[in-house]
């Protein structure tokens, strides 16, 4: 007679284990604990076999038939299901220890022998925020071109078309690490270069230098002779990442060096929201500097020849080109550099993106959302000009050898 789900619900167990069968050698065991364990028994290759095929109630009645039919089904076939499933076990263990995350990883502990710790630290913090959530589970031989290339487009998208270049680097050396060592079979990074993909960047308006080049950049700004005011400007632009017009045409009533705080108002924002700018210490003692030379004025940059009317935008430009960087370096590519480096050390894209003034806010939220994760962006804007000290203590070094 064969089982039933009440059957199997109303039994209790006994002081010793017992058997309740079904058909085909597929059967019941009830401990004297309480657990009852599906198994089947068969014979292959004139050996008695016993084959567990789960718990009830995890296995119910229908399901541990539909496990029992497959498994009678191979052995009809003439394969051993329990040597099958052993099979399938390992192939799947296999397949886990070749996944493009776990390759990656060894390929890390291999290459961050003798790299800087925080080089290092960044490439492997770069890994677990874009590269493994997109194809880091897939065997490694899974992954090819479209998924790199979607991955990059989708990092370009957000404004960090240096951290994209450097994924697909990273990628690169991640497949000849695997090929190198018989691990896989081609390197899909190969066919092609960032720039078949990536958009070209904006030379006038948006050129900035790469971050290994921010030191020298930082210690030139900090060693230029040209008008106190501008070499201010500067600093402060690196340290508050706003835009240039943004900058030059503050009044001192938007800042509040107490608090550490600038609220810029809607009207000049170019998202039509206040904006909130968290300013770092380094930010406020440039701002207490500056109270020196423009305090008695309306605006923090007034111009040379007008007090009420800001300095030129084309100050900072300028200054730069002076320092050497024409075509490669403006206001706003600070930040350009502020987007790519946040996002490589690990902030939340959504707290560098309101920072940056990139967000859509619609006019029911606007008042909400220009304060939105300001504890976060305080802790982050601390951060960033604690980098920017390093990067110029670094590019002094460079620049007195």
């Amino acid at each position: 007679m064969v089982l039933t789900d009440t059957a199997i619900r109303e039994t209790k167990p006994r002081q010793k284990r017992f058997k309740m069968f079904d058909r085909a050698g597929l059967f019941l065991l009830v401990n004297p604990g309480g657990s009852k364990l599906w198994r089947w028994r068969y014979r292959f290759d004139s050996k008695e076999k016993l084959m567990a095929l789960g718990e009830y109630p995890f296995v119910n009645l229908e399901q541990a038939r539909e496990l029992h039919f497959a498994a009678r089904r191979t052995l009809v076939a003439g394969i051993d299901p329990m040597a099958e499933r052993k099979a399938e076990a390992e192939a799947k263990q296999r397949e886990a220890q070749n996944s493009f995350e776990k390759i990656a990883r060894r390929w890390w502990e291999w290459w961050a022998h003798n790299k800087s710790p925080r080089h290092a630290d960044t490439v492997l913090r770069r890994l677990e925020a874009d590269v493994f959530p997109a194809y880091g589970h897939k065997l490694i031989d899974a992954v090819g071109a479209p998924d790199i290339r979607e991955l990059m487009l989708a990092v370009e998208r957000r404004e960090a078309r240096d951290v994209a270049k450097r994924i697909y680097q990273t990628t690169g050396q991640i497949f000849r690490y695997a090929a190198a060592n018989g691990l896989a079979m081609r390197n899909p990074a190969a066919g092609f270069n960032p720039r078949d993909i990536l958009a070209g960047t904006k030379t006038e308006n948006f050129a900035r230098v790469e971050a290994r080049e921010l030191p020298e950049l930082l210690a030139k700004m900090d060693d230029c002779n040209g008008v106190a005011i501008t070499r201010f400007a500067m600093k402060l632009m690196a340290y508050t990442f706003v835009r240039t017009s943004e900058l030059i045409a503050a009044p001192w009533v938007e800042f509040d060096l107490d608090n550490a705080r600038w609220i810029i108002p809607k009207d000049r924002m170019k998202m039509g929201t206040a904006h909130i700018v968290p300013l770092s210490r380094q930010s406020v003692e440039v701002l207490r500097a500056l109270k020196l030379l423009t305090g008695n004025s309306r605006l923090v940059f007034p111009g040379a020849n007008d007090k009420n009317k800001p300095m030129s935008n084309n100050t900072i430009l300028t200054a730069l080109y002076r320092l050497g960087y024409q075509g490669r370096m403006t206001g706003h590519g600070f930040r350009g550099l502020a987007s790519t480096i946040l996002h490589e050390s690990g902030f939340d894209e959504a707290h560098v993106e309101v920072q940056l003034s990139h967000l859509k806010r619609n006019k029911a939220a606007a008042a909400y959302n220009h304060a939105k994760y300001i504890n976060q962006r305080t802790v982050m804007m601390q951060w960033w000009a604690d980098y920017l000290d390093d990067e110029l203590n670094k590019g002094r070094r460079l620049l007195a050898v």
